[in-house]
């Protein structure tokens, strides 16, 4: 099959989140099965290509107020996969992906909705595919133009499309004098289409429209179809229920593995962790902090309360008593990243803090911490927690989405498990699991058992790979129909 990705982020070229590490390597996965496959993605200012050929010199983007004119360059080849970027350095040519210090650009919905219009006229010269695989928001016009303004286009007759929602928390909604400025039919601002409590709602769009929906996990697949995790799209998804699975990311473990990493300062396996000391050593003293040899507990993340920094901050002062040290890395909202700094200017060698987003030492952390801190109220995916296993570096988790999917809970009596896990979302149900690790980890023979559960799992894409080119050729039976949603 022909496969085209579509997405707004994608490793090496741009990166905000968990979104740009799935396109990066998905695609991969899925060509060493044979399958040709294709990625659009803008060009940002972060985006570093040289020189590449312009294959398509102008395509032109109506809007209301005037046409855009955009062209198409040739990323070349990596691992089997062909990379395409739309330039159109106005809109993309900036400090941010999707904003800056101010917040979000607020001309976001012309931005993307030039870089779907592009991504689909730029496939009639380089290659139509069977399948567009759009990722997130601000692909989401891509399937919505197929089943309407695209409709009658024969280039695209059997053309079919792959939805998936790598955070429901984020749903690109715009007023609705966006809908004449981007160019789409004003019967679109309909409750069973992409209307949303008065606005236009990008995301919506894409879950009407598509042919089959994927999440990131299987538990945030059902998760999302409740009051709680929904963000009030929890009943389009419902009635979408036949045609929405959860398949886990993959991880790549060509760069996450304590065996290949060339960012830890010693290599080591679940047969010789001797390794694990000198990376341990090596990460306090990054953060000047002597080794007294207490438990090292690592989290790297944004500093927001989907996190679970809500959930830190209520304990913070308690667990700070707690024989271990904290070592933190992440940006985020001021008020959780206060939390660390106080904690660290009053024990400083107990908390080790660096507000950054620092990929060396995001390795590090994983090599050198004995337990890793994700205690998130919701995660679709979540990758932190698999890296940690591979590290032979405990998680403590929350039971929920992907969190839960990929963690078991430790028996110390029959030796079985890979973390810990708690399910309330409060402050004493995240202190409790933390002292249940710490009280574990004096056992140092099944604590190192624990650790080589963790290592010995396989979360690899090879296994996911496969399960969205099931989605794949089931999309490909189904036939193309008008869907009717009651919202």
């Amino acid at each position: 099959m022909h496969i085209a990705f579509a997405a707004s982020e994608c490793v090496p070229f741009s990166k905000t989140g968990g979104l740009a590490d799935v396109v990066g390597a998905l695609p991969a996965a899925l060509a060493a099965a044979g399958h040709e496959i294709s990625v659009y993605l803008p060009r940002y200012r972060q985006t570093r290509l040289a020189s590449p050929p312009i294959l398509i010199d102008s395509i032109t983007v109506p809007f209301d107020d005037q046409y855009r004119f955009c062209s198409i360059l040739d990323g070349g080849k990596r691992a089997g996969v062909q990379f395409y970027f739309v330039d159109y350095p106005p809109y993309f040519d900036r400090e941010g992906i999707y904003g800056d210090h101010a917040g979000d650009y607020p001309d976001n919905a012309e931005r993307f909705t030039l870089f779907s219009r592009a991504a689909l006229e730029a496939s009639k010269a380089l290659g139509v595919p069977q399948i567009f695989h759009c990722h997130d928001w601000q692909t989401a016009l891509i399937p919505v133009l197929l089943r309407t303004q695209y409709v009658e286009d024969p280039a695209f007759r059997s053309v079919s499309t792959v939805f998936t929602i790598h955070n429901m928390g984020y749903q690109g909604q715009f007023p609705p004098d966006t809908v004449p400025l981007i160019m789409l039919p004003w019967d679109l601002l309909t409750m069973s289409k992409m209307e949303f409590f008065g606005n236009l709602n990008f995301l919506k769009g894409a879950l009407v429209y598509s042919d089959y929906i994927t999440t990131v996990s299987r538990k945030y697949s059902q998760e999302i179809q409740t009051a709680e995790y929904g963000f009030g799209l929890e009943g389009v998804l419902r009635d979408r229920a036949a045609t929405v699975t959860g398949i886990l990311n993959g991880v790549d473990y060509d760069e996450w593995s304590p065996e290949k990493d060339r960012f830890i300062a010693a290599k080591y396996s679940s047969s010789d962790l001797s390794g694990k000391k000198k990376c341990r050593e090596d990460l306090l003293s990054s953060f000047g902090i002597i080794d007294s040899g207490l438990p090292v507990v690592g989290i790297v993340s944004r500093f927001v309360a989907q996190k679970g920094f809500d959930l830190i901050s209520q304990i913070s002062d308690r667990m700070v008593l707690e024989d271990m040290i904290v070592i933190a890395l992440g940006t985020g909202e001021l008020q959780y990243q206060e939390v660390f700094e106080r904690l660290h200017r009053q024990f400083p060698q107990r908390v080790g803090i660096k507000i950054a987003y620092d990929n060396a030492l995001a390795h590090k952390i994983e090599a050198g911490s004995d337990i890793f801190l994700m205690p998130s109220h919701y995660e679709p995916c979540g990758m932190n927690q698999i890296y940690s296993l591979k590290y032979g570096t405990v998680p403590i988790v929350r039971a929920t989405g992907g969190l839960d999917d990929t963690i078991e809970p430790w028996d110390a009596r029959s030796q079985k498990g890979t973390g810990f896990k708690f399910s309330e979302y409060n402050g004493e149900s995240l202190l409790l699991t933390i002292k249940h690790a710490l009280s574990s980890i004096r056992d140092k023979d099944s604590w190192q058992t624990l650790m080589r559960n963790g290592m010995a799992k396989d979360f690899s894409w090879t296994a996911s790979a496969k399960e969205y080119i099931r989605v794949y050729e089931r999309v490909r039976q189904l036939k193309t129909k008008p869907l009717t949603l009651s919202v």
